[in-house]
């Protein structure tokens, strides 16, 4: 049983605990199987690896993983299930899975709903709602029940779309995989996934070869396929183990490069650009740029199909018809110098076990420097009104800030300064904004830190008026460096909170307010438009990974992804400084 499986099991266990059990200790045990959830979930061993080499032992070594959970672990290694898992099921036939990809469906609301309506699945939610039943339910309001529908509406919407951080990794190791096959010429995968987008709805690849029959084969018997939907000389369809479907192409090679162009899209784009090449008498397909007596002058590269177009090279995160061969076309010999991937010095939203993430401050950031390369990260704990993660009050964020100093001191001494050279952690916190505005630690006690950054984490129905009064009360607090994913979205999942954001991006201008690029792939918010938006008005941003473990540092590539597909430019980011050049350009 493959980890992912198990992390799904235990999220499931802690769910139905929720609604089966009325034991006022039963925080306890859900938050035992979150915490081993979040555990597994960042693991680079699978769990049945562990048990087979070293039995139940082995797992007890494993970090939040105690006695209780290890026998539960052994069981579903062993089995393939877990018998309290099957009891909980049968107590309480909650369809999670429909749910687990919709905001305000918590165990406590579908407690509610399952004993008093007998709701199982998202069809009889809706036909609860829509019938008004749901509206008759004490603490329930029309305009809750209206909510309901809309969030259901949401969830058909983005059906069969995948969060790219989702698909990222395995997509990418099957790309890896074709282009190191020796008959593999060119392998890339195009479409929306190369653009960077924030959901995927399927793959697209494309293959230049000799052995065309041989790829193919080898391609349909990848360990990663499910089922083969189509095979032909040239072509594939299958469907993944993950449910996604991808399609291969085998073009030829002299074609390459117009195929990448044609097929990496957007629609819009290639509309624009064959356009362009008809006003310039040329005709552009996806096997190449032909002028007008037929004859192919361009379609080995794309970089040759721009060129030939007199224009510069488009990256592929711009290619979405809103204004860049346009703005290419006038600004052809200024280049856009558009943030890169690598190009990152430091993380500055990064979380530790001291609150709610899983490792200590001294190994996230070896982890940082060894593994990711970072120069520098901030430890941003939550503070005190944030219960749930463990929020630090004033004493706690002092004596961390000692606990740092005293870290920094011992990065330039010894073994530690042999893996981990010129490293600096920086004193931070995720301040939690407030109903009005206010910060939940006082100034005096955040101006001893070297960065803070603020976020909303509660109240999310407020109207836009007052939410945007929360962000711009806290932009104006001189404390304040940076605005924590500053719409509150969860793709998918929630829209995040109303506010205007141009308001906000006019008082960080003022304030000289940077505004993050949250690099979590289940956020990535600031949205491109945003983002574009601040770039516009000279706003300051900054990409992390709101790491709660080391391998969350992976996230910042779809962090730059989104920056780049908002027009951010090096000199608008700033953690691609080094660190003091960092800290003088705050507030």
């Amino acid at each position: 049983m493959k980890n992912n499986q198990i992390v799904k099991i235990f999220r499931e266990i802690s769910y139905l605990i929720q609604i089966a059990e009325e034991d006022p200790n039963t925080i306890y045990k859900v938050r035992a199987y979150e915490r081993a959830a979040d555990v597994i979930e960042n693991l680079s061993t699978s769990i049945e690896e562990i048990y087979l080499k070293d039995g139940i032992q082995g797992l007890k070594k494993i970090p939040s993983i105690g006695n209780a959970i290890s026998i539960k672990l052994e069981e579903l290694v062993r089995s393939n299930k877990i018998s309290y898992h099957e009891e909980l099921k049968q107590k309480v036939p909650i369809k999670i899975s429909e749910f687990s990809n919709m905001t305000g469906f918590g165990p406590k609301t579908m407690k509610i709903l399952f004993e008093r309506l007998g709701i199982t699945s998202i069809a009889e939610l809706e036909n609860a709602a829509s019938e008004g039943r749901i509206s008759k339910i004490k603490g329930f309001s029309k305009t809750k029940e209206e909510k309901i529908i809309k969030t259901i509406q949401l969830s058909k919407k983005i059906k069969n779309r995948y969060l790219l951080g989702d698909v990222y990794p395995l997509i990418k190791k099957i790309e890896n995989t074709l282009n190191e096959k020796e008959n593999v010429i060119r392998c890339l995968v195009v479409g929306s996934f190369r653009r960077m987008k924030e959901t995927i709805g399927d793959i697209d690849i494309l293959i230049s070869t000799d052995e065309p029959e041989e790829v193919i084969q080898f391609f349909v018997s990848m360990p990663e396929v499910r089922e083969i939907k189509g095979k032909g000389k040239a072509k594939a369809f299958v469907e993944l183990k993950n449910g996604i479907a991808v399609d291969l192409l085998v073009v030829p090679e002299e074609s390459f490069g117009s195929a990448a162009q044609y097929f990496t899209g957007n629609k819009e784009h290639n509309i624009s650009l064959r356009n362009l090449a008809i006003s310039m008498d040329f005709h552009l397909n996806e096997w190449g740029l032909y002028n007008k007596k037929g004859r192919r002058i361009a379609g080995f590269t794309e970089q040759e199909i721009y060129e030939s177009l007199q224009l510069p090279y488009i990256p592929p995160e711009l290619r979405e018809n809103d204004g860049e061969i346009k703005y290419f076309t006038q600004m052809r010999n200024e280049p856009l110098d558009l943030i890169e991937y690598g190009d990152l010095k430091g993380d500055l939203h990064t979380h530790s076990n001291i609150t709610d993430g899983t490792m200590s401050i001294s190994d996230m950031a070896l982890h940082a420097r060894k593994k990711f390369g970072l120069e520098y990260i901030a430890i941003t704990d939550h503070t005190k009104s944030l219960g749930l993660a463990n929020g630090l009050n004033e004493n706690q964020l002092l004596n961390q800030i000692n606990k740092i100093e005293q870290l920094n001191d011992t990065l330039s001494q010894g073994s530690f300064s042999d893996t981990v050279p010129d490293f600096r952690i920086l004193t931070s916190a995720e301040v939690n904004i407030l109903k009005d505005g206010s910060l939940d630690i006082s100034s005096n006690i955040l101006d001893k830190l070297d960065i803070v950054g603020a976020s909303i984490h509660s109240n999310f129905s407020y109207s836009k008026d007052v939410q945007t009064n929360r962000l711009i009360k806290a932009a104006r607090n001189p404390s304040v460096d940076i605005l924590f994913h500053p719409t509150g979205r969860l793709i998918n999942k929630r829209e995040g909170y109303a506010v205007d954001i141009e308001k906000v991006i006019e008082v960080a201008i003022d304030t000289r307010t940077v505004l993050e690029i949250n690099s979590n792939y289940n956020r990535l918010d600031l949205r491109d438009e945003h983002i574009r938006m601040a770039v516009k008005n000279d706003v300051k941003l900054v990409i992390n990974s709101d790491a709660h473990h080391p391998v969350h540092f992976a996230y910042l590539i779809f962090g730059i992804g989104q920056a780049r597909r908002g027009w951010a430019k090096k000199i608008d980011i700033v953690n691609r400084l080094k660190v003091d050049s960092l800290l003088k350009s705050l507030k």
